[in-house]
């Protein structure tokens, strides 16, 4: 079922009723919201493949001299407040904002960040980092809502639809680490936040120019609150930015709040917020018995999500470590920077997404159910840390040279895993959403993504103390067994989901 012209209105909330089937059969909103995620994903997946990199490079080199645990570790943290941050931006859009103007803003203060990096500072960098936290978080959540938006809920497009998204997302992961690499290996690390940051500009330009196809792009919020309730939690928000900024500058400069002590609060919090929200959420008198028994199942998708994406994350991190002390670099006698192979992530998951997708549209109530989808993309995430065990076995030091291919064959298996479980994952958060908590629900599918975070940028201090088949042969085998397990849960799973099919 699609909309049509009676699902449209006056006042800007939907965009015309000719646009439903305008890009390749789908509505023509999907280009511009995908528009905008291939410059966010270039510029935010850019700069992720050389960040750690720049941490664990030495200073002389312009990098920050961590070494290679701490550097995966305080990436892994950053990653853990993006996705924090994702919280606040679900519930600004709801209730103050809207998703449109949260998106705009949100790419504005993603922007102004990656130019903040550009400046060849630490204190910069650190800068940087805080603002495009703060822009992804506003931005992340809410342009899933609004793909979820173009598509009615029983619209059998609606899987495929967030599978061609995710293509477009993965073309920004492809292109972005390619960029900034090279640049960060001729030119320096700046010169490839630059880069980063000419990319986001782009994407807020496209953004603006096809607002008109865009539903939910009115700017008042969907559930706004009064006029003097918004005041109100607007002058909080301000009063709590600036009493936690200034708490923790003092607390930076007494010594007690170090890098590992920040870590470890984040790390915290990713354990705490995820289990607030869903007793907020189960609690609301806004959701009905029905809705709230469509948030069961929906905790088994969030969990599998963690273990999956501790996997996915570890692909800027503990797996571009690797492959800039352990992988050749050499392809046919092409040498190409380390930074690259996160490149080789994106560009299989922009080749798999239309085969997925359209895989998905010819089978349509046939296809597999969602939880099923997920529980594969687990496994494969798990079979690709297990394949990293055989290259890393059996040395006698760690001077040796494994092939690129073992490298390119694990991200293989992660971006088709990427693809089933991303795609499913999105579109079923948008239809198990409570209405009240529509774009926060989205919000809890990324808090999903900063617990993994979080409990990664535990793990990755492990990284230098444990050989490697250790490392990656544990990690792999727990997420094998999760899937196996979601697997075993799908009779209950059909039965809780619907209308997810």
């Amino acid at each position: 079922m699609s909309r049509t012209a009676s699902d449209t209105d006056t006042d800007g909330e939907q965009p015309p009723p000719e646009d439903d089937h305008a890009f390749f059969g789908h509505p023509k909103g999907l280009l511009t919201l995908s528009g905008l995620e291939v410059w966010e994903r270039f510029s935010f997946l850019g700069m992720q493949a050389i960040l750690v990199l720049y941490f664990a490079d030495s200073v002389a080199n312009e990098g920050l001299g961590m070494d290679e645990g701490t550097a995966a570790s305080v990436a892994a943290a950053y990653g853990t407040l993006v996705y924090l941050v994702s919280v606040a931006g679900g519930w600004l859009a709801d209730r103050i904002l809207g998703s449109y103007r949260a998106v705009l803003w949100g790419g504005i203060l993603i922007a102004l960040g990656h130019y903040s990096m550009a400046v060849p500072t630490a204190a910069m960098t650190w800068v940087g980092l805080g603002l495009i936290s703060a822009g992804t978080g506003l931005l992340k959540p809410n342009v899933a809502t609004m793909v979820g938006k173009l598509y009615a809920t029983d619209d059998d497009r609606r899987d495929a639809g967030f599978a061609l998204y995710y293509m477009a997302i993965n073309i920004g992961a492809f292109a972005g680490p390619l960029i900034t690499g090279w640049l960060a290996d001729h030119r320096g690390y700046h010169w490839g936040f630059s880069a980063a940051a000419v990319g986001m500009t782009f994407g807020l330009l496209q953004y603006v120019l096809g607002r008109r196809h865009l539903a939910g792009r009115k700017h008042s919020a969907e559930f706004a609150l009064a006029p003097d309730a918004m005041r109100r939690a607007v002058w909080t928000i301000v009063v709590g930015v600036v009493v936690v900024g200034a708490l923790g500058a003092l607390l930076a400069g007494i010594g007690w709040l170090t890098m590992d002590r920040f870590v470890d609060l984040l790390t915290l919090i990713s354990v705490i917020a995820p289990v607030v929200y869903f007793w907020v959420m189960f609690r609301s008198p806004r959701v009905t018995a029905e809705e709230r028994g469509r948030l069961k199942p929906y905790i088994v998708l969030f969990l599998a999500s963690v273990v999956f994406n501790f996997i996915l994350f570890q692909a800027y991190s503990t797996m571009i470590l690797l492959a800039s002390t352990n992988a050749r670099t050499t392809i046919l006698g092409f040498d190409f920077p380390a930074s690259w192979y996160a490149s080789a992530l994106g560009a299989f998951e922009v080749a798999l997404a239309p085969v997925v997708a359209t895989v998905w549209a010819r089978m349509g109530h046939n296809q597999p159910h969602a939880s099923n989808k997920i529980a594969f993309g687990v496994i494969l995430g798990g079979l690709s840390f297990l394949l990293m065990v055989v290259p890393t076995s059996g040395h006698a030091d760690d001077t040796y040279r494994m092939a690129a291919w073992w490298i390119v064959g694990s991200y293989l298996l992660l971006g088709l895993g990427d693809v089933l479980l991303e795609t499913s994952g999105m579109s079923a958060t948008s239809k198990l959403a409570p209405k009240a908590f529509s774009s926060q629900t989205m919000s809890l599918w990324f808090l999903s993504l900063a617990l993994a975070n979080g409990i990664q940028a535990q793990t990755v201090k492990l990284y230098d103390d444990v050989s490697k088949p250790a490392y990656f042969g544990v990690n792999g085998a727990i997420a094998v067994v999760v899937g196996l397990v979601v697997i075993a849960m799908a009779p209950w799973l059909r039965r809780t989901m619907h209308p997810v099919h």
